[in-house]
């Protein structure tokens, strides 16, 4: 794997593009996992996409959780008072 050369930094404009791209549907996952995991992608923001990732993950298993114990709380209540 190729390690990026060159400035470091991330400009203005690239973000606004970066944004832009974001904004598009179905579009912009495919560009989380391009941008996290290229090899010609500035660190920075590799690391900022990879946290995205990650707390997409984390924020998907824990909405799956609390939708499953709130079906459970309402069949639980349903048992009750019907």
């Amino acid at each position: 794997m190729t390690q990026y050369q060159g400035d470091q930094t991330v400009t203005i404009g690239e973000w606004f593009v970066t944004g832009l791209i974001m904004c598009i549907p179905i579009v912009n996952i495919v560009m989380m996992f391009v941008w996290a995991f290229g090899s010609n992608t500035k660190p920075s923001k590799a690391n900022f996409f990879k946290l995205s990732l990650i707390m997409a993950a984390i924020s998907i298993v824990l909405g799956i959780v609390l939708a499953a114990a709130g079906v459970l709380t309402l069949d639980t209540w349903a048992d009750l008072y019907y």
